[in-house]
């Protein structure tokens, strides 16, 4: 079953984090549609804009992968949008999160997350 997967703003950082191809891995977990907030674009700018270091790093990547994403316009803040959107369209979420992934886990969202800074995995 090909499914879709919202990626939020640190989802969209695990490639320049960790050096992992999040899109291959969510392949391979059966996803085929990406998603992404325009909130999570917009954290990802600031970041690259204001950040140093390793996080403006990871932010440029991030940027440069949205091509692969779909990006939904939707104003508000990013862990509300992105709630509402895996509610509404019955789609997976992949955040590290900790406060994103109780909020979505009490609505019966399936988490993608990082495993071992290795792999995505999801529950």
């Amino acid at each position: 079953m090909k499914s879709k997967v919202i990626i939020d703003t640190n989802g969209l950082m695990i490639p320049g984090q960790f050096g992992l191809d999040i899109f291959s891995e969510l392949e391979r977990l059966g996803f085929d549609s990406c998603l992404v907030a325009r909130a999570s674009v917009k954290e990802l700018e600031k970041i690259y804009s204001q950040g140093r270091g390793k996080d403006k790093v990871a932010a440029k990547i991030a940027l440069s992968l949205l091509d692969c994403c779909t990006i939904i316009e939707k104003n508000g803040f990013a862990d509300d949008i992105i709630t509402d959107l895996a509610v509404e369209m019955d789609a997976a979420v992949l955040t590290n999160d900790i406060e994103l992934k109780k909020r979505l886990c009490s609505k019966g969202v399936t988490i993608v997350y990082l495993q071992d800074k290795t792999r995505l995995n999801f529950y």
